[in-house]
């Protein structure tokens, strides 16, 4: 007579506490009076970070994707950190409000023009509304405002306060 004991152990990981949701997208973006602007980003948040309320991401925005493509429009890349806060994260409309900072460069492409200021530290405040679709897509509308802006004097002449976004993400992974 043999008798078999099973034993089952239930470990966690405690780095996984901390997967939350990490998406990626596309940003349109159209600063007012001037140019338009895409770029790429990234989001991300946690379960950990203030019950997902908290969002942190990274943006590349450029006007090469935009109205700099195949004109003479000024070349200009904005590089961007941000953190948003969400209100009703578990519902699939999502009003925020985020702060954002970073550099923005701008290249004239004449040596004519390298007496001008062509590059600043950004610092602006956006609010909008996302929306999370059943499907892995999340789509993010809001307003922003540049806290910093130039005069060609005294700062990067095509750095104007008002800007429109919109972004599209698709959600690579998400901690349940």
């Amino acid at each position: 007579m043999t008798s078999m004991i099973c034993l089952q152990a239930q470990t966690t990981d405690k780095n996984e506490d901390w997967l939350g949701e990490f998406k990626v997208g596309i940003r349109t973006q159209k600063t007012q009076k001037l140019y338009w602007e895409n770029d790429l980003t990234v989001n991300f948040t946690s379960p950990k970070i203030m019950n997902n309320r908290v969002h942190l991401g990274f943006s590349y925005v450029t006007t090469r994707l935009g109205s700099a493509m195949g004109t003479n429009a000024i070349k200009q890349d904005n590089f961007l950190l941000n953190m948003g806060y969400f209100f009703r994260p578990q519902k699939k409309l999502q009003p925020f409000a985020r702060i954002n900072t970073g550099f923005f460069y701008a290249d004239y492409e004449a040596a004519i023009f390298d007496e001008l200021p062509n590059t600043a530290v950004l610092f602006s405040v956006d609010a909008g509304l996302a929306y999370k679709f059943d499907a892995p897509f999340t789509v993010h509308l809001s307003v922003g405002y540049n806290l910093n802006t130039g005069t060609g004097a005294d700062g990067p002449g095509t750095l104007y306060p008002v800007y429109y976004q919109m972004s599209i993400f698709y959600t690579l992974f998400k901690n349940k």
